[in-house]
């Protein structure tokens, strides 16, 4: 199988949010766990999105769109929570 330079950005970038996932869950889980949980199941809905054919006559991206608008404002209100 050869590996080419867009998966291997692909890969590198989920491994980085699911790092940023993990400190974030490490931090806030005691405080928030049901918030922690929903950026997580939306973190990974996102790479399955990601992971996706591309030709779905743009609801893909458009989905996408969306969930990074819920993973924003679930970021917000853990740190409202805070």
């Amino acid at each position: 199988m050869k590996l080419n330079l867009g998966h291997l950005l692909l890969a590198f970038t989920f491994g980085i949010l699911l790092s940023s996932g993990i400190l974030i869950q490490t931090v806030h889980a005691a405080n928030q766990p049901h918030m922690v949980n929903a950026l997580d199941d939306l973190k990974a809905a996102r790479h399955q999105l990601e992971v996706a054919e591309a030709d779905k006559g743009g609801h893909r991206q458009t989905a996408i769109g969306i969930v990074d608008n819920a993973i924003a404002e679930v970021k917000a209100g853990i740190a409202a929570g805070n």
